[in-house]
């Protein structure tokens, strides 16, 4: 279910929409850093191009965090195959 969000960035408030799914694992992927879940969202909100939205970018970050922790216990960073 895609559900409406806020938080402060640099001293303004401003919202977004996430899917349950994403926001889950945003919150997850900010306890991993251990970092607050606000610091994160303001750097991916900084890093973000320009024509970018925010929702866009959080889901972005959130497909990547993924796809390199899976590549991580694959193997598939280190060259290595992984065993069956």
């Amino acid at each position: 279910m895609l559900r409406k969000h806020s938080a402060t960035l640099h001293g303004h408030r401003t919202s977004f929409s996430l899917e349950d799914v994403f926001w889950q694992e945003l919150k997850a992927i900010a306890a991993a850093r251990a970092v607050p879940l606000a610091r994160l969202i303001a750097e991916i909100d900084d890093a973000r191009p320009a024509d970018s939205n925010l929702s866009s970018a959080l889901r972005v970050h959130v497909l990547a965090w993924v796809k390199s922790e899976a590549a991580r216990f694959s193997g598939a960073d280190t060259g290595e195959t992984p065993q069956a």
